[in-house]
């Protein structure tokens, strides 16, 4: 689902469509698997932690949802950038921050120092 891009990111493609839900969401299977693989480690691994991804300029945390399908991201509606996604739902390049990445913007949006350790 998602492949090496940069040093700080993974590139994947998804569905984008609106929401009226407040939270960004994805299938929670896909999202568990997703957070073991990608942000686990050789210790426990906590299946429910936040994916952090951008879409067009915006980052956002995103959580498992038992109503979304597979390969599909919803986001509230008044957070979808225009620019990014015209005519929803779109099949859409998402990037999802690897583990260090999405500890440090966790921790810039807590207004806390950065912690790199919560994914590791």
């Amino acid at each position: 689902m998602f492949e090496q891009f940069s040093r700080g990111y993974y590139l994947g493609r998804l569905y984008v469509e609106p929401s009226n839900n407040d939270t960004v969401k994805m299938c929670r299977e896909q999202h568990e698997s997703v957070n073991e693989q990608l942000y686990g480690n050789d210790g426990i691994t906590r299946l429910d932690n936040p994916l952090v991804m951008k879409l067009g300029s915006t980052h956002f945390t995103v959580r498992g949802g038992e109503e979304v399908p597979a390969d599909t991201l919803t986001v509230p509606e008044k957070l979808l950038d225009e620019r990014a996604v015209r005519n929803p739902p779109k099949w859409s390049e998402v990037f999802l921050a690897k583990a260090d990445t999405a500890a440090r913007l966790l921790d810039m949006a807590n207004g806390q120092p950065t912690a790199e350790s919560n994914y590791q």
